[in-house]
């Protein structure tokens, strides 16, 4: 007897078997390519301790506000160069604390990392140990957002080991003696009937006294060296009549911060009507504003450099590869 399939019957036969086939032999590769198991043996104690462990790696922060004028940025590079210098061999990341500068100059295709942002690429490189200096000048809201986010950072498990957080330019008595002198040293020189007014930048933040506190301390050295602050106190309007009583005919307009940027260039400098220089012209005083950052000018840099020393004196002993 003869048995007749057709093809089409044949059809669902022959997929089935190339179906079976095909898994047949990627099981078959995967046995093949899968490593032996090891036999299970407990590790003696002397091998347990002798588990190699990875030398600590130390790195330096610069936690700036930030700036989006081209020319103020060469104060922080500055500043990088001299913590370079004044640290040979240990590598200094750059952040910006503002996200406001952040956005803006993104827009321009700059990209610098926050804070938070630079600690998680620093622990993803295997830092172990970091020196974060704040390149503020008061302690105010700006630098308690880096000492929180370096506490957090240190509380990570596995992370970075050990944080240290440097004082910003004016945060003790003693740190505010200091800048007075070396500020002074670095201001334009002036005559009778000129003055140099220092504007800070400002905040409802308790640091703000330390503008008062560094004002104080700059008349005992200089009568005609005035402080005042854009979003704080003293304020121009406080500082005016006191210009008028010694008889102050011409202002030389300094940056009290770290960079002479968009404040220094518009709410000092610019000619708008609300600017302090068209707010002194009306009150017939005449200025010249001198755009030139705290961070430009190496003494006055420096003090930030001894903060992040001892901020850096703050880690441990560094451990050695085994």
């Amino acid at each position: 007897m003869r048995f007749s399939v057709s093809a089409s019957a044949l059809r669902p036969l022959v997929s089935a078997c190339l179906t079976l086939a095909v898994a047949l032999a990627v099981a078959l590769a995967l046995a093949l390519s899968a490593p032996l198991a090891a036999p299970i043996i407990s590790p003696s104690p002397a091998l347990a301790e002798h588990k190699t462990k990875a030398p600590d790696k130390r790195g330096i922060l610069l936690a700036a506000f930030g700036t989006s004028v081209p020319e103020a940025v060469q104060a922080i590079e500055a500043l990088k160069s001299q913590a370079e210098a004044a640290f040979p061999g240990v590598p200094v990341r750059l952040a910006y604390s503002s996200r406001i500068i952040r956005d803006k100059i993104a827009r321009q295709g700059i990209v610098r990392p926050s804070p938070a942002q630079a600690l998680a690429d620093m622990a993803a490189e295997g830092f172990t140990q970091v020196a974060v200096q704040s390149l503020q000048s008061i302690p105010g809201r700006e630098y308690d957002d880096i000492k929180a986010t370096a506490e957090a950072f240190q509380a990570m498990p596995k992370g970075i080991k050990k944080i240290s957080v440097g004082r910003p330019l004016l945060h003790s008595f003693e740190d505010i003696a200091k800048a007075a002198e070396v500020v002074l040293k670095s201001l334009p020189a002036h005559t009778k009937g000129e003055a140099v007014l220092l504007m800070g930048h400002g905040t409802g933040h308790p640091a703000n006294a330390a503008y008062s506190a560094l004002q104080l301390d700059l008349w005992r050295r200089d009568a005609s060296v005035f402080v005042a602050t854009v979003e704080g106190s003293p304020t121009l309007e406080e500082v005016l009549p006191m210009l008028k009583r010694q008889g102050i005919r011409t202002v030389f307009l300094v940056p009290l911060m770290s960079v002479a940027g968009d404040h220094a260039h518009n709410d000092m400098a610019g000619t708008e009507h609300d600017s302090w220089a068209s707010r002194l012209k009306a009150a017939g005083i005449a200025s010249q504003s001198v755009l030139v950052g705290l961070g430009s000018r190496p003494a006055v840099a420096g003090l930030w450099i001894d903060h992040l020393r001892d901020a850096v004196n703050e880690l441990p002993a560094m451990d050695k590869a085994d």
